[in-house]
């Protein structure tokens, strides 16, 4: 597991205040009930060449607020971004959420509880 510095524990931390989470059993209940909306996977570009969950689109951290408006015009879609372990997607849900996205969510967990679950996987 990757040690964060303080810093980046602390915005992110203060972040998660304002976010709403979500752990896998949640997502996958809201995919059961047809709930879930668009999965996003904003980690770097290797991480999502590598493998990622089924269905995901890929808009990184370092392009999501510069290309979401464009991407999901309706500021009202479902989105549940994933990263990691939690911490990237956190950063980036509250951002979109001060863009105006209201209806975002952050897995807790990210790439790890993905790919512990029994959810599908696409692999390069």
């Amino acid at each position: 597991m990757k040690q964060h510095s303080p810093g980046f524990l602390a915005i992110v931390h203060e972040a998660m205040t304002r976010i709403h989470e979500i752990d896998i059993e949640e997502y996958k209940r809201l995919r059961q009930s047809d709930e879930a909306g668009q999965l996003v996977d904003v980690r770097e570009d290797h991480e999502w060449e590598a493998a990622h969950a089924a269905g995901a689109i890929h808009l990184s951290k370092g392009i999501i607020e510069r290309d979401i408006e464009t991407t999901f015009p309706d500021k009202s879609t479902r989105l549940v971004l994933y990263c990691g372990g939690g911490y990237r997607s956190a950063l980036a849900t509250d951002n979109l959420q001060k863009m105006g996205y209201h209806n975002i969510l952050s897995l807790d967990g990210g790439w790890r509880a993905i790919e512990a679950s029994d959810l599908p996987i696409e692999r390069k």
